[in-house]
């Protein structure tokens, strides 16, 4: 009996690890193949948060011919700016004699306006283009600080826009009737035949006759680097004696001519004479303020393209990298699965 027991046993021994040995290397292939899987769930994981090598090298393409097109873009304002500077040059003396008839330009930022008579036609000349930068909203925020400052005083304003830009963001900022007049597609280089056209509109648009002054909002010129906002004044010219609103000495210095005509028909043209010249010189002042904020705008441009193609370039590297490395773990993996099979 004892040795049919030990018989048992040795044979139950036997057939318990005959069935390790066919047991194993199926263990070893199931593990074997988990960790294959898991692999391949990690390296598509990778792929959804991330993007491909593909994606990266089209966006590393297209953000160079960006930069490409803002390099070019920059040196056409440049070649530009040098024609506005010229331009800008030839118009100060043309209208600087009104100076002494009225006060000189003013800057705008933390004017208070208290010299404004009651009612006033603001002009504010923007651009018909963008990609220049702030140069735009500087204008518009500063007509919108300019009413809100007068109707504090109890003051009215009405608005005429010079600009495709400007016209676009005063409607969205002003409220109710303020815009009466629009002047876009003002063809470029500027020259005094588009400056008479324009004072011609605001002369129909009541400049002298419903306004009791003209404010000129323009950015000034002074270096490829620096631009001020200013603002002008001009008020319609009296034939009786007496001073402008504004405080200025414009009678008085007319006192002591005398007129062919109507005193009255000619102050009414040199009135229109002042306000076009005035006009040339801020279109011209605001061009080239417009050419160095551009050419500032597309250095800026390509300097930020410039350095997304590193950050871009960086990812790309990362991600041949990882796809290298997932691809060495798969071919490893697949050289000791077949090791531990023979």
């Amino acid at each position: 009996m004892a040795s049919m027991a030990s018989l048992r046993t040795l044979s139950m021994t036997t057939a318990a690890t005959a069935a390790r040995r066919i047991v194993a290397p199926r263990t070893v292939s199931m593990a074997l193949g988990t960790t294959s899987t898991q692999i391949q769930v990690q390296s598509q994981s990778q792929r959804r948060g991330m993007a491909t090598e593909k994606q990266l090298a089209n966006k590393i393409q297209s953000t160079k011919n960006i930069k490409k097109i803002t390099s070019s873009m920059k040196m056409v304002a440049a070649a530009r700016l040098k024609g506005e500077e010229r331009r800008l040059a030839a118009s100060i003396p043309f209208n600087q004699w009104t100076y002494e008839m009225f006060s000189e330009p003013k800057f705008l930022e933390e004017a208070t306006f208290v010299d404004f008579p009651q009612k006033v036609l603001i002009v504010p000349f923007t651009s018909d283009k963008g990609l220049c930068g702030g140069i735009n909203s500087f204008i518009s925020r500063g007509v919108r600080n300019m009413i809100a400052k007068l109707d504090e005083q109890s003051k009215q304003a009405d608005v005429c826009v010079i600009g495709e830009k400007g016209r676009g963001q005063m409607q969205r900022m002003l409220t109710g009737n303020q815009i009466k007049r629009t002047c876009t597609d003002v063809v470029a280089p500027g020259n005094y035949t588009m400056a008479s056209a324009l004072s011609t509109e605001l002369i129909k648009a009541g400049a002298e006759t419903d306004y009791d002054a003209v404010i000129m909002v323009y950015n000034s010129y002074k270096n490829a680097a620096v631009y001020n906002q200013m603002y002008k004044v001009i008020t319609p010219l009296k034939t009786g004696g007496e001073e402008s609103e504004t405080g200025g000495s414009s009678n008085e210095a007319l006192a002591g001519y005398d007129f062919d005509s109507e005193k009255a028909e000619s102050m009414s043209d040199l009135y229109e004479f002042i306000i076009s010249t005035n006009l040339y010189h801020s279109f011209m002042d605001g061009a080239a303020a417009e050419q160095s904020a551009r050419m500032t705008a597309m250095e800026g441009a390509s300097s930020n393209a410039g350095e997304m193609i590193d950050k871009l370039t960086l990812q790309y590297n990362r991600a041949r990298q990882s796809r290298i490395t997932t691809e060495l773990i798969e071919i490893i993996s697949g050289a000791s699965a077949l090791e531990k099979k023979k």
